[in-house]
């Protein structure tokens, strides 16, 4: 069974999860075009950090940005960290992660959400797509690159 809850990202099960993502990038992308945060930074109080638990394993984990710029209604997030074990691809986990994601964007007044990704990413990218983000521009302190792919999606 599932389960998905708010957990501090300074764990060795989600360490584990980022190295996984960070060789993926690695083998992809440039260093100064892979914008992941460590743990520390995801610990944060205007960060919700989510990992999702298949019997009990941690098998996926995502985060929640909140801007620190306009919080509360019609404030901004950004999504980071969507990391699902690949041993686990396949089974809605990034799906119910982003879903988990955007109920607690909802809850905490956001009505935008945000995120940046890379253009060879094609799992991530068909995800976000099947949740209803669409390309943007640039936005926050990012640079445009051929290596990032911007997106967004208002929640209602």
């Amino acid at each position: 069974m599932l389960a998905i809850a708010l957990e501090t990202p300074q764990q060795p099960e989600v360490e584990a999860l980022f190295a996984q993502s960070e060789a993926y990038a690695a083998a992809l992308y440039p260093p100064e075009d892979r914008h992941m945060v460590d743990a520390d930074f995801l610990a944060g109080t205007h960060v919700r950090f989510l990992v999702a638990r298949w019997q009990g394993k941690a098998v996926g984990c995502g985060a929640l940005v909140i801007s620190d710029s306009e919080t509360g209604a019609g404030g901004t997030a950004e999504v980071k960290r969507v990391v699902v074990d690949p041993a686990a691809r396949g089974q809605g986990i990034g799906r119910a992660l982003m879903q988990e994601l955007e109920a607690i964007a909802k809850a905490e007044g956001i009505r935008l959400i945000q995120l940046e990704t890379g253009p060879y990413s094609t799992e991530a990218l068909r995800l976000y797509r099947a949740c209803g983000y669409r390309e943007r521009g640039p936005f926050g302190k990012y640079d445009p690159s051929p290596y990032s792919l911007f997106m967004e999606r208002e929640l209602a």
